[in-house]
């Protein structure tokens, strides 16, 4: 019988979605909506989690390590739980698959929030209000900004700019491209506890000792990205490869293992020095300086977010490539090894056809 050509194609007609497309154009239109909304004003999920970390840890809190250790596993492994648990509610559908992880992509980066808050600082600044620049500051760093001059402040504000891009931006889409809802909440939930216990103070020396690790684990893949990223958008040859040898030669002096290295590599795509002496409450803190550059001022601060923006735009692109790239992988990895199990001695035979004759 001859098929109808103009009869609308069956199920198994259509082109099949490609794997790890939906994952994919989630997190493209995720990173999209905080580009263009930034974080929700109302209700924001990560504040309603942050109220129930600290509800926890008023209940369990305890000088040590193991009670700290069971505190980020029962909040952390919940995020991701939850995580899954939307993803498979969303079912097979790619369309849904999409939304799901849009949504949960748009909730985890902090990007557009963060270009705000530096800009803010910057057009204090370029008023000449230091006192408004100082206070406006304290929404992006946990040092004393009383007393920094136009350079401090500006400093701050650029270390603040290259080390939540990595940690607010491409480290969860990193995650988000590898694991899904899952990383994506995962790795959020893992980033909120550290900035609330994984302190070095009496309190949290020990209780923070596993949310800080855990963090310094999730966020390693993510700033060495960034680090690369920011030579490759440094906007010259010279510039990115003052970036790659200013992460070579300073990055590990620096008290955090992720930060350091995008710190760094920002240092030398914009050609100014960052780090020195910061100070918290009554504790002084030296930090080696990063970069041979000059010292920062007011104009880095608009440059550091160009090329945060880049860096972002960069990583976004590479994750919706890895998600395509690792479903194929799977799935030719799930055909291979169906194609080589043994197959039971009751299933089905192979006939052979006889040959016409």
């Amino acid at each position: 019988m001859t098929p109808d050509p103009t009869a609308a194609p069956t199920s198994a007609q259509r082109p099949a979605v490609p794997p790890g497309a939906a994952r994919a154009a989630g997190l493209l239109l995720g990173f999209a909506a905080d580009r263009l909304l930034g974080d929700p004003r109302r209700r924001h999920p990560v504040a309603g989690f942050g109220a129930a970390a600290s509800a926890l840890e008023r209940r369990v809190w305890a000088d040590s390590r193991a009670r700290g250790a069971a505190y980020v596993a029962v909040l952390v492994g919940g995020a991701a739980l939850a995580g899954r648990a939307a993803a498979r509610g969303a079912g097979r559908g790619p369309l849904a698959h999409a939304a799901v992880t849009a949504a949960a992509t748009w909730v985890v980066l902090g990007g557009r929030s963060l270009e705000r808050e530096a800009l803010a600082v910057h057009a204090h600044l370029a008023r000449g209000d230091l006192p408004a620049a100082r206070q406006r500051l304290t929404h992006l760093v946990g040092r004393d900004t009383t007393g920094l001059d136009e350079g401090g402040i500006a400093r701050a504000v650029v270390e603040s700019v290259a080390e939540n891009t990595s940690d607010a931006v491409v480290a969860p889409l990193v995650w988000g491209a590898f694991a899904g809802v899952p990383g994506l909440l995962g790795h959020r939930a893992a980033n909120t506890l550290d900035a609330m216990v994984g302190h070095k103070n009496p309190r949290y020396e020990r209780f923070g000792w596993a949310s800080a690790r855990l963090d310094d684990a999730l966020n390693l893949p993510g700033s060495r990205l960034s680090g690369l990223l920011a030579a490759a958008a440094a906007g010259t040859p010279a510039r990115a490869r003052r970036a790659l040898a200013t992460w070579r030669a300073d990055a590990a002096a620096h008290p955090s293992p992720n930060a350091g290295v995008v710190e760094a590599a920002f240092a030398g795509a914009l050609g100014v020095r960052l780090g020195g002496t910061n100070r918290y409450g009554t504790r002084t803190e030296h930090r080696a300086v990063l970069g041979t550059g000059r010292q920062a001022r007011a104009a880095d601060i608009p440059r550091a977010v160009a090329l945060a923006r880049r860096v972002d735009a960069g990583a976004a692109l590479l994750a919706a490539g890895a998600a395509l790239a690792g479903a194929r992988v799977a799935a030719r990895a799930q055909v291979t090894a169906r194609a080589r199990a043994p197959r039971s001695p009751g299933g089905p035979r192979r006939t052979r056809r006889r040959r016409a004759g």
